[in-house]
């Protein structure tokens, strides 16, 4: 099969797309014939070596925590889904594997694909939407009626999050840029704060949860936003933030929360539920074929990426 590797940490340059042995399969696993994956940053981070603590030294390397795909063989305790089932999910970042036309996926990785969407808008789902699902709904406690302010929403992930709040019953105001106006609001956001002609760290409105989906803020420049028990929560963890959580979680009032994000079948089908009743639109930003995954890389990392591009493999 072909999938797509890198030998060492470095630009993009060192994506490489070659042929490997397909994967062979556990008794709890199935193997995926992958049409589409999607672009993270978190991939790019992983491939620049900015994670190594984490990722270690081993190479080869593969990349793609995103995907969509037809089951092609299921192994000997998996009942529930058989060949031909359209399924799609995440594997965890740090291992890789979905820019590949095979994957060998465990049971709990993955749920079936929204009837409704194409492989390739399925594959901008798992990781970005279940990232702000559970930082909202788990880490955020969001309920219906609280203010939310959504830091960096034109995103992959922050595209998710404005239309979850929606769905979840929130009032959302929007950080983006001057040319995402308007694509927030139609996200569902009511009010859009440009962060080019005004500082949303500088305003007097109160909210219940600050989703920092960018990272570009911290719990300290916002807690002044903060209703008295609010929440900040950042999707991109640092050894600060976890101090920060560790001192301000214990109080009664306003604190920090951290996000690493999870694989959940509950939340691969309650995305799927929200996609098939018109209440959830990935958003593609571009979609190239796999070989161009370097283009894809150096997209993402420029930061002007409007919701996810999608590497077609099929």
């Amino acid at each position: 099969m072909k999938a797509v590797i890198y030998n060492q940490y470095g630009a993009a340059e060192v994506l490489e797309y070659t042929d490997l042995e397909i994967p062979a399969i556990k008794p709890n696993e199935v193997l995926v014939k992958v049409y589409a994956s999607s672009v993270n940053p978190v991939d790019w981070k992983i491939r620049r070596g900015d994670l190594k603590l984490v990722t270690g030294w081993k190479f080869p390397r593969s990349t793609g925590a995103d995907f969509a795909g037809i089951i092609h063989e299921a192994g000997s305790k998996v009942s529930v889904y058989k060949p031909g089932a359209e399924v799609y999910g995440m594997v965890p970042a740090v291992k890789g594997g979905a820019c590949a036309e095979f994957l060998a996926v465990p049971a709990g990785g993955f749920f079936f694909k929204p009837a409704n969407i194409s492989f390739e808008a399925a594959a901008a789902i798992p990781l970005a939407a279940m990232t702000a699902l559970q930082g909202l709904r788990d880490r955020g406690k969001l309920t219906r009626g609280k203010h939310v302010l959504i830091n960096g929403a034109a995103g992959g992930v922050g595209s998710f999050a404005v239309q979850i709040a929606r769905a979840l019953g929130a009032n959302v105001c929007g950080v983006c840029s001057t040319k995402n106006l308007e694509f927030v609001k139609n996200l569902g956001a009511g009010k859009v704060i440009d962060y080019t002609s005004s500082n949303p760290w500088k305003q007097t409105e109160k909210y219940d949860i600050i989703f920092d989906a960018v990272a570009s803020g911290t719990f300290w420049k916002a807690r002044p936003l903060l209703t008295h028990k609010g929440r900040y929560i950042t999707t991109i963890p640092t050894a600060g933030g976890f101090f920060t959580e560790l001192i301000t979680r214990p109080l009664n009032g306003k604190s920090a929360r951290n996000l690493l994000v999870r694989t959940s079948v509950r939340d691969l089908e309650y995305l799927k539920e929200l996609c098939e009743n018109g209440r959830l639109k990935p958003i593609l930003h571009k979609t190239l074929p796999v070989q161009a995954v370097r283009e894809a890389h150096l997209e993402s990392e420029s930061g002007r990426v409007r919701g996810k591009i999608v590497l077609k493999i099929k």
